[in-house]
């Protein structure tokens, strides 16, 4: 497995598996890996010749008030699982690499609709720095197809919309939540929680479930339901940010007659804002 910092080291490699034949796909994270990153990588192995992972903390995304400072960068841990995981090539850029000009003279990229509420809502211009990122690793990479995982849920339909808008020939692929046995899902912001809150944090999952089950045996009072899981959530000590029942291709609010509903919830517990859904077939 290679490491590579450079846009101009990186093209010149990829041009040679490309003129070999061989098929890429791109993983982009932020570093940090746990086994839902790794799951990703091994899904992408499954499906192409060559598996470029990119490791770039980007400062777009964050907002005024959030962890950029503090997100944990561990490149040498990274490496290490990315090789034991069969990954080909690491793509870890600085921003001065992918940002020349500072993000105030950025070109950007908006994805309408679904990019607004939820997270949309409680992180403006996250999705903004999201997508500008993307659009520059697919540009970058040139992948034939793009892993991501559905433990952000917004994110990922933010993604496939602005492939499919800016007609970028690759294939976005979701990948299932990776979870702790206790249904925590994996994320790196789970070690900045306490080992009291460590505790707690498991109860956004069964809330999600617990609602799912009601949606399942035919309640349809969405905002009762919606007020109920942050009511749960609130009595056990967490945050609620939102807690919102979704048509699973718009992301807009549920109605009666939608069949596919995704549950979307955010909440802090402490200082750690938690995120998960759960889609559901009625």
């Amino acid at each position: 497995m290679r490491t590579v910092n450079s846009l101009k080291e990186l093209r010149t490699i990829l041009r040679a598996y490309r003129q070999q034949g061989k098929t890429i796909a791109l993983v982009p994270t932020m570093g940090n890996l746990h086994e839902g990153h790794i799951s990703l990588v091994r899904k992408a192995s499954e499906a192409s010749d060559i598996v470029v992972t990119s490791i770039f903390v980007n400062p777009m995304q964050f907002g005024a008030n959030e962890d950029l400072d503090s997100y944990p960068r561990t490149l040498t841990e990274d490496q290490n699982k990315l090789a034991a995981a069969g990954n080909t090539l690491v793509f870890a850029p600085g921003v001065e690499e992918l940002y020349p000009e500072g993000l105030a003279n950025q070109t950007k990229v908006v994805v309408p609709e679904v990019s607004e509420g939820h997270c949309g809502a409680s992180r403006p211009g996250h999705f903004e720095g999201v997508a500008t990122v993307v659009t520059m690793l697919f540009n970058m990479v040139q992948p034939d197809i793009a892993v991501f995982g559905e433990k952000d849920f917004q994110q990922l339909a933010v993604i496939r919309k602005l492939a499919k808008d800016l007609m970028i020939p690759v294939e976005v692929v979701g990948a299932p939540t990776v979870r702790e046995d206790d249904g925590l899902a994996k994320s790196s912001r789970n070690g900045y929680l306490s080992e009291q809150e460590r505790a707690i944090a498991p109860l956004v999952f069964r809330t999600l479930r617990h609602t799912a089950d009601q949606l399942i045996q035919g309640r349809a009072d969405f905002s009762t339901l919606e007020q109920e899981a942050r009511d749960a959530l609130s009595e056990a000590g967490l945050r609620p940010d939102y807690f919102n029942i979704v048509n699973s291709q718009t992301l807009k609010p549920a109605s009666a007659t939608d069949k596919e509903l995704t549950l979307l919830v955010a909440a802090f517990l402490g200082t750690t804002r938690l995120i998960d859904n759960l889609s559901i077939r009625r």
